[in-house]
This record gives structure tokens, C-alpha cells and sequence, in this order.
């Protein structure tokens, strides 16, 4: 058995075997400049270099100087805190859930900042440049488009960790920059000033109605004491009765003696001395004088009097009331007086930590930033452009 070589060829064999050549195809020939090349490079100097040499002409030679200013604040509080705080600990309780510095932030971006700071400095005549549309605001800018604008010039940086914020003001001169921040920075401490009103007033306001409830109770209260002092002629059934109960115990003694003058003249006289009849009659007298007067405590007298004891009861309703009502305004009273002087005490200010700057060299339009992001733009658009065309070529 022969020996068997490489592919199942025998060895002895495989020497003489022929060799047939490989078939090769044309080779490829140079690449050569077709029609589609031109228009691919003429679409790169339409889509890419014609637009940003026109911008950068544009910024060049049109664009106007833009200046910038600057300024930075805090909201500081001085809170002297209450011995109620001190003792309880509850100063979180009652601490509103929205910071200053967050609504200062919103205020500094919303229209009616933008329309007071206009009413000071007429925003419309500082942005307008008719020779430079694109960084300039139209002569005939409604006030949406005078909002939208102000956030373009208007940058707000705020760091909520520490509660500081920061605004750039763009301005076409060195002075306006300056001066509509320092606008924005007086309208932010203005605004702040009503909010600290506004609080004040909250925290007052319940403690002041609860007062006048309790002055209008303890007026009422005083009134109807009044009219029943007026209505009854008296002004304090207990010491009236008092002074009744006196006369009472004087008529008693005098009872008493009177039956201790009888029973000595009936053990010391004849039954028919006059002196006992006088004494029978004038004992019959003082018992009938204390029967009057006990009745009057429980009887009507006549049609304007009552009972002493129906007068005694309504005038200690009367009484109790009126004290009550005294109570309740001395306890109203101090606790409007507490809330007012801790409203007085939380103290909050703006506190500007750099004052607003004037800038002596322009630094806006950021020319080369933004030729390189008009160049890097069209780039990617030209390149995304080329590789659709050359995908939809290669399908057909």
C-alpha cells in the first residue's frame, strides 16, 4: 500500500503532478475625481464653509460689543430665638417648607421683574440695535419677546447648598450692565422686603382676630351687666342682700328683746297693764316687718322687681361671664402681644456679597465658542448628509 501524502495524493505521485495556476482577475484600477466627488466637495463649501465664514464675518464686523456685570447676594435672618424654641425645640416646626433664595431665583427670571425693571430703566431702548438682528432685540418686541430676551442677557447661578446666587447682566455699554443690575438687585430686595411683610402679617393675623373675639365678648359681656343694673336699680344684689340680711338680724334682736320685755312684764305686772299690750302689738309688728322682708327674697314684689333669688342667680351668670370674658381678652391680648414682637424679631435682609460690577473690556459675543460650535454643527450635518447619500446609492 502506497503511502499516502497531503489531500489523499501518493507520495510517488505527487511529484509528477501539475500545477495548475490560480485564476486572477483584472487588477483594480487608479480611483479617478467622478461627478459625484465635485458635488460631495460642493456641498461641503455650500453647507459648511459658506455659513461659517458668514458667521464668523457676521461676528466679526456686525455683532455689537456685549459688556457684562456682575453681582451676587444671600438672604440672611436674624432670629433671636423664643424661650418657647428654646425649651421645646420647635423652630422646624413652623419653618416654611420654601426658601427665600428659591423664589428670589424664580423672581429674578419672570415677567414682573422684567416689567419693573423696565419701568425704571425702559429695557426696549438699552437691547435695541436695528444694525444687529441677531444679538439685538426688535424695535417692535412684545413684552413675551422682551421675557424671552431677558433670559438670554440675564443668567441666573444659584448653589442651593449654600444659598447664594449669582446674576450676569449682559448689556451693550458698560453702564447699562451696571445699572440693570443694580436694578435687579434693589427689585429682589424690595420684593423681599413685602415678603417679610406679608409673613409678618400671617403670623400675627390669627392671634389678632382671636383678640378682637374676645374684646367683642368682653363688651358684650360688660353691656348686659349694665343693662341689668339698669333694669333692677341695683348694682350688686349681694351686697344688697347683705345689707337686707342686716336689717333682718337687727329686727331679730330686736324680736328677741321685745319677747324678753314681755315675759318680764307678765312675771312682774298684772295681765292688765298697758305696758303688756304695747309690747304684744310692737312684737307683732317686727314679726310681721321680717316676714316682708324674707318674702321679698322669694316673691315679686311688684312688676319690675323680681325675686332676690332669681335677681342673685342671673346676676352671678352675669358675673361669671363677664370675668370669663376678662380672662379670655387679658390671655388674647398677651398672646397677639408675643406673636407681634416674635414677628418683630425674624429679621431676614438681603445681604450682597459682591456689589454689581462695570466691566472696561467686552467679552461677549464669545466669538471663537461660537465658531466652534457653528463649525462642529455644520460638520456633522454635512457628514451625516454624505453617509445617508452614499447608503441610499450603494441599495440601488
Amino acid at each position: 500500500m502506497k503511502d499516502q501524502g497531503i489531500g489523499g495524493v501518493p507520495v510517488g505521485e505527487r511529484r509528477h503532478a501539475r500545477i495548475t495556476p490560480a485564476v486572477v482577475g483584472p487588477a483594480a484600477g487608479r480611483a479617478r475625481f467622478r461627478h459625484r466627488h465635485f458635488g460631495i466637495a460642493l456641498s461641503f463649501v455650500l453647507i459648511v464653509l459658506v455659513p461659517f465664514l458668514a458667521s464668523a464675518l457676521y461676528l466679526g464686523l456686525v455683532a455689537a460689543d456685549q459688556y457684562e456685570s456682575r453681582f451676587g447676594f444671600s438672604v440672611r435672618k436674624e432670629d433671636a430665638p423664643s424661650p418657647a424654641e428654646i425649651l421645646g425645640g420647635i423652630t422646624e416646626l413652623s419653618s416654611s417648607s420654601s426658601k427665600d433664595t428659591d423664589f428670589l431665583y424664580k423672581y429674578i427670571q419672570g415677567r414682573q421683574m422684567v416689567e419693573r425693571v423696565n419701568e425704571r430703566l425702559d429695557l426696549r431702548a438699552i437691547y435695541t440695535r436695528p444694525d444687529d438682528p441677531v444679538f439685538g432685540l426688535p424695535a417692535d418686541a412684545t413684552i413675551e419677546d422682551l421675557e424671552r430676551y431677558w433670559n438670554r442677557m440675564v443668567t441666573v447661578f444659584y448653589d442651593s447648598h449654600d444659598g447664594l446666587i449669582e446674576v450676569r447682566v449682559l448689556a451693550f455699554t458698560p453702564e447699562d450692565a451696571q445699572n440693570i443690575a443694580q436694578a435687579i438687585l434693589e427689585e429682589s430686595g424690595r420684593m423681599l422686603n413685602e415678603l417679610v411683610a406679608v409673613a409678618r402679617v400671617d403670623s400675627t393675623r390669627y392671634a389678632k382676630d382671636e383678640l378682637d373675639r374676645a374684646v367683642e365678648r368682653l363688651k358684650s359681656a360688660r353691656q348686659t351687666m349694665t343693662e341689668f343694673r339698669s333694669r333692677t336699680q341695683i348694682v350688686d344684689p349681694s351686697a344688697d342682700i347683705e345689707g337686707r340680711m342686716g336689717i333682718l338680724n337687727t329686727l331679730q334682736a330686736e324680736l328677741a328683746t321685745a319677747l324678753i320685755d314681755l315675759d318680764l312684764l307678765r312675771n312682774n305686772t298684772s295681765r292688765n297693764d298697758p305696758r303688756i299690750v304695747q309690747t304684744e302689738q310692737r312684737i307683732e309688728v317686727i314679726r310681721n316687718r321680717i316676714r316682708d322682708e324674707r318674702a321679698n327674697f322669694s316673691s315679686r314684689s311688684s312688676e319690675s322687681d323680681l325675686p332676690y333669688s332669681q335677681l342673685v342667680g342671673e346676676f352671678e351668670a352675669l358675673m361669671v361671664e363677664q370675668q370669663f370674658a376678662e380672662k379670655n381678652y387679658v390671655t388674647a391680648l398677651a398672646a397677639y402681644e408675643a406673636a407681634l414682637a416674635d414677628a418683630q424679631r425674624q429679621s431676614r435682609y438681603l445681604a450682597p456679597y459682591v456689589a454689581p460690577t462695570r466691566a472696561q473690556v467686552s467679552q461677549y459675543p464669545r466669538a471663537g465658542l461660537i465658531l466652534t460650535g457653528i463649525a462642529a454643527f455644520l460638520t456633522i450635518g454635512w457628514l451625516i448628509a454624505v453617509l445617508v447619500y452614499y447608503s441610499l446609492r450603494d441599495r440601488q
